[in-house]
């Protein structure tokens, strides 16, 4: 399935439009956890009259409703009777973590890492909002970090999407500081995620810090963890014997898949990436994704959480 026309796809960038154009693909998507640990109240955000624990909106004032929460700013505004309406914070926050760094611009078939992940925040993202819980999200290269607080509706997605396509992260950069940017920026998460969060970390998790485990370990005791990985095609399987330039991060890279030894280094340093992926989801609540930069990210979501 293609996600979007091919005019507006480009295998190195993203676009708003083309974020925008996966919402009715995110919508049709069942983006669940393994197990949502629901707060004390229960699972899911719920609307009721009354005092509540978080102001929602005004409305016209019904009979019944308790004086107590009449809205008098809005009322003496309007000249009519408007009353408070609160919403107890029973939803699932979802958060999306996302590497933008230049390791993430890299693909041999598809489009980079960096795309992908971007057209999986999207389709997330929009499955969320179709769901009615919060979204946010922290997104991060080498330069900068954006942190967005979980917010509800329309907007939330947007607020993600003018973030994913900022100018700034699709610019080569220095790769001084590549994990150290993401080591604190996982350490931030630990920090603001609330307990029956949902997170969604998208990264190619190369070459992660003896940290990550722990930091991994503190965000599943209270929410539901999915690790999406993202590679491409030549990392776990090289291509026939031969001498290839591929793209990455602005420049190309020469590699040489003659000998026999580095093909065979080429297989062991994958498998030293996914090792401990897979040593990760033996933890409760934490689940392992992969996707591939050949492949639409919608079709892998579909299986992974409607095919189980």
């Amino acid at each position: 399935m293609t996600l979007v026309p091919a005019a507006l796809a480009s295998p190195v960038r993203i676009e708003l439009a083309e974020l925008i154009g996966l919402k009715q693909f995110g919508e049709s998507l069942r983006v669940g956890s393994l197990r949502v640990r629901a707060l004390e109240s229960g699972g899911h955000l719920s609307r009721f009259k009354g005092r509540g624990v978080e102001f929602d909106e005004a409305r016209p004032y019904q009979p019944g409703d308790d004086l107590r929460t009449m809205d008098w700013r809005v009322t003496a505004r309007t000249g009519k009777p408007y009353t408070k309406v609160f919403r107890e914070e029973r939803d699932r926050p979802v958060i999306i973590w996302l590497d933008l760094r230049k390791p993430m611009m890299f693909a041999t078939r598809g489009a980079y890492k960096a795309v992908r992940a971007a057209q999986t925040a999207a389709l997330i993202a929009w499955s969320t909002v179709a769901n009615g819980d919060r979204l946010g999200g922290l997104v991060f290269s080498e330069r900068e970090q954006f942190e967005l607080r979980p917010r509800l509706g329309y907007r939330a997605a947007l607020r993600l999407f003018r973030v994913l396509t900022d100018s700034s992260f699709w610019e080569p950069e220095d790769e001084g500081g590549q994990e150290l940017e993401r080591q604190r920026s996982l350490l931030r998460l630990t920090r603001v995620a609330r307990p029956g969060s949902q997170i969604f970390l998208l990264s190619d998790f190369r070459a992660l810090a003896e940290s990550f485990e722990r930091n991994l370990r503190h965000l599943a005791r209270h929410s539901d963890v999915s690790l999406v990985q993202f590679f491409d095609p030549v990392e776990p399987d090289l291509p026939p014997p031969g001498r290839y330039r591929i793209q990455m991060g602005g420049g190309s890279v020469a590699i040489d898949t003659e000998r026999a030894r580095s093909r065979e280094a080429y297989r062991e340093r994958f498998q030293a990436v996914r090792a401990p992926l897979e040593n990760l989801c033996s933890l409760p609540g934490v689940q392992l994704i992969e996707c591939s930069t050949a492949v639409d990210p919608h079709g892998v979501l579909t299986r992974h959480f409607e095919g189980r």
